[in-house]
């Protein structure tokens, strides 16, 4: 690859890693979408500050779109608070306005410079390494290379420094209140971390791949674990893969690198919910399929308990009996349960006469004895 390509995927790599640290905390809070709304509601903020510095690179349009984040989230909160609203409704209210307020201020006052909707909304990760950060005269490599790395190490000390606080503070907002770690403080401190990643990126790998790396992989990831620490680390990892699989994608069909890298995110994502080993779609019809075995197997074990002593206990224990009118088992399914239930050592097969073993005896017992109590 060549060096301009190595920055390219560089970036994206370090943006996907700063947007998973955060995301999923916002996904175990239940917010995943909120990164959305602070995504679109941040340009009012990036515009007045623009207005005010006259500069794009300048460090207030972070700073403003920070600020007009956390507003975000106070205004949310505030109409969820009221009772007369749902939290996905007072987003559905708020994010729209700020959003709209940010076009018809760009419209209007910055029509003639590079500040638009598309920049903003779909970023261009081509570009990124034409944008160079100079001391000196000397040319350290692409700016936004080192503005995502110095936002991935500022969210990867925050969350270190503050693990135990925003574990407690996400899983338990009552019991980190009463411990006097101000659960609003951490959140309100969360949301501006989450602010400032949005607006640090916007402008490289734009909106839209911003929240695709903040709830993909972090999806993806609580579908492989449920520990905390590495549910963070299989994030970042995940996410870089989909920025790596998307660049890949990218190059190969000549399109457009953020758009591909959201497409990578959705194959990541499908990927692992498919195969995921306990939490995957497979898993869980292998495990649906496995339970509905061992259920006829129990079946089959209660069937020859009820019918034991019995004058037609004989035709009773049959195995052709079993997929007659009286039980209704296909010959194949019949077949397939009584050599699970054989191996199980439920029964005991005797020809075509099946028995019940001490085992197949006893859990048939405990499931009637329990049904009728």
């Amino acid at each position: 690859m060549s060096v301009p390509q190595i920055e390219i995927l560089a970036i994206a790599m370090l943006t996907a890693a700063a947007c998973s640290l955060v995301g999923v905390f916002l996904m175990l809070r239940r917010m995943a979408m909120l990164s959305d709304a602070i995504s679109h509601a941040i340009l009012p903020g990036i515009v007045i500050a623009f207005f005010l510095t006259g500069d794009l690179s300048s460090p207030w349009l972070i700073i403003g779109a920070a600020l007009t984040g956390v507003l975000t989230v106070a205004m949310v909160e505030l109409l969820t608070r009221s009772g007369r609203l749902k939290e996905d409704a007072a987003m559905g209210l708020v994010f729209p306005a700020l959003f709209s307020l940010g076009i018809v201020m760009i419209t209007r006052y910055a029509g003639n410079v590079h500040l638009d909707v598309d920049a903003v909304l779909l970023g261009e990760l081509a570009f990124a390494p034409f944008d160079r950060f100079e001391v000196g005269g000397v040319d350290l490599g692409a700016r936004h290379l080192w503005l995502m790395g110095g936002i991935t190490l500022i969210n990867l000390i925050a969350v270190l420094t503050f693990f135990k606080e925003l574990k407690l503070a996400t899983f338990d907002a009552a019991l980190a209140a009463s411990l006097g770690l101000a659960p609003a403080i951490i959140h309100y401190g969360l949301m501006t971390l989450v602010s400032v990643t949005t607006v640090g990126a916007f402008d490289a790998v734009g909106l839209i791949l911003v929240v695709a790396f903040m709830v993909g992989p972090a999806a993806a990831a609580y579908l492989l674990t449920d520990r905390l620490s590495l549910l963070l680390l299989l994030s970042v990892l995940l996410g870089m893969i989909s920025a790596a699989l998307g660049f890949g994608m990218a190059i190969f069909l000549d399109a457009s690198i953020a758009g591909s890298m959201a497409v990578g995110v959705g194959v990541v994502f499908t990927f692992i919910f498919l195969l995921a080993p306990r939490r995957g779609l497979l898993a869980e019809v292998n495990r649906r399929r496995r339970q509905r075995l061992e259920f006829a197997e129990l079946m089959l074990a209660i069937h020859l308990l009820q019918h034991e002593g019995e004058p037609e206990e004989e035709a009773e224990s049959r195995v052709d009996h079993l997929h007659g009118k009286h039980v209704g088992w296909t010959p194949e399914f019949t077949e397939r349960i009584v050599e699970g239930a054989r191996q199980r050592k439920l029964i005991e097969r005797k020809g075509e006469h099946l028995h019940l073993t001490k085992n197949g005896r006893i859990l048939a017992g405990k499931t009637l004895s329990g049904s009728h109590s």
